[in-house]
């Protein structure tokens, strides 16, 4: 049930963006009915569409993060291609980049300049290390950001940082940006103006990565200690971890409470002295690091003894909270996903690829799962949206102004 359209029917919005940050945000608001104009490079276009081609030529980065939006390419370095876009801009509500440092500015995008031409257009930027610092300067990709926050020290095994594994960074911004952009929404259509100048903000990846940091943030802060990776643990809790079963799988056991870990020691382990023993008797008695060890050994010991199904009977009687730990491959077409409708076909060039719904469920609403767009292929319909007739058209692609036109000879004959 779709009759009204999406929460964001009829905001319009131009992304100039690339990679995985600023996409998030805006597949994020088109996934809630916004209707997002990607401008992209005629030479190639966002340089994510080409990390790899294994969704029939397109990566799998492009696809994940540009579902429903639709591709125009214009030549910024050109007069005509930013004239294009200054008319696109007259006529949306939104902007949203994560272009270089220093890249909006010179491109006359500055909230500064916005303020003069389009007083009501809501421009978000995505940068790395925000403004006003001794790194603002700096280029920033997911990993630089894992690291300088801090998060890479605390994945993975003392003395061998690790990476987690998705750009927590990116997505996480993507989605800061996203929720900034409806606030400020909201803003505009109650009339509110924050500023004299444009209806502008910014999030960066550092700033983000320093609130999903938090608690270890916190617990440095107060202690003046760093919290050690403990692999699958939590630094937090005990016992809490994955531990391999006698038929071949890791199964994930964790407790978040003392009243836990006596139900895992007493109804899981059979172990009443385990729950008996006071060094274990609090969390932060079984977090140390000898206590923790001992507990992972005798867990790992029981595990090994039993089969994944039978320990995951066991917890789920006890109510131990529990998983599996899957790879991806058993996690593209998981019973329970599927079982509840949240695996869609969807168009990418080429061909179609399966996909998951977006997180958020709305009674009466569900995400379109529009097509993954073609490089270009909506510039000429955008065009003529704004005016542009045929020969119009023409003379930009001829001055270089948009890029070539995306239809085959077959097509245009």
């Amino acid at each position: 049930m779709n009759e009204q359209g999406g929460p964001l029917s009829g905001v319009v919005i131009i992304a100039l963006e690339q990679a995985v940050s600023a996409p998030m945000c805006t597949r994020t608001l088109a996934d809630l009915g916004a209707r997002v104009i990607k401008i992209e490079n005629p030479r190639g276009g966002d340089f994510a569409r080409t990390y790899d081609d294994v969704v029939h030529g397109t990566s799998a980065h492009f696809t994940w993060a540009n579902r429903g939006k639709e591709s125009v390419t214009l030549n910024l370095k050109s007069a005509e291609g930013m004239a294009v876009l200054r008319r696109l801009l007259e006529r949306a509500d939104v902007l949203v980049s994560n272009l270089a440092p220093g890249v909006t500015a010179k491109l006359g995008l500055a909230p500064a300049d916005l303020a003069e031409r389009v007083p009501d257009l809501i421009s978000l930027e995505i940068d790395g290390f925000g403004r006003g610092g001794p790194l603002s300067h700096k280029r920033a990709y997911d990993l630089l950001i894992q690291a300088e926050s801090g998060a890479c020290a605390i994945t993975g095994f003392p003395g061998v940082p690790v990476k987690p594994g998705p750009p927590l960074a990116d997505v996480t911004c993507g989605l800061y940006a996203a929720l900034t952009i409806m606030a400020m929404l909201r803003d505009r259509d109650r009339g509110v103006r924050r500023s004299e100048g444009a209806r502008s903000g910014s999030v960066s990846l550092l700033d983000t990565m320093t609130e999903v940091m938090g608690y270890a943030l916190t617990h440095a802060r107060h202690t003046g200690a760093d919290t050690d990776p403990v692999g699958m643990g939590s630094p937090a809790v005990a016992p809490y971890g994955a531990y391999a079963t006698r038929d071949g799988f890791h199964v994930v056991l964790g407790t978040t409470n003392d009243r836990e870990w006596q139900r895992l020691a007493l109804q899981l382990l059979a172990r009443p002295d385990l729950a008996a023993d006071d060094r274990y008797a609090t969390n932060a008695r079984r977090s140390a690091p000898a206590a923790r060890g001992e507990l992972d050994a005798a867990i790992g010991a029981w595990c090994a003894a039993h089969d994944l199904d039978e320990i995951q009977a066991l917890a789920d009687k006890a109510n131990i909270g529990n998983s599996r730990l899957n790879r991806p491959t058993q996690v593209v077409e998981h019973p329970h996903l599927v079982e509840r409708g949240r695996v869609q076909e969807v168009d990418v060039p080429g061909g179609t690829t399966r996909a998951f719904l977006p997180p958020p469920v709305i009674a009466g609403y569900t995400a379109p799962m529009r097509a993954v767009p073609a490089l270009g292929g909506d510039t000429d319909t955008v065009l003529a949206e704004l005016g542009f007739d045929d020969t119009e058209v023409a003379a930009l692609r001829e001055a270089g102004g948009i890029g070539p036109d995306p239809r085959s000879a077959a097509d245009r004959g």
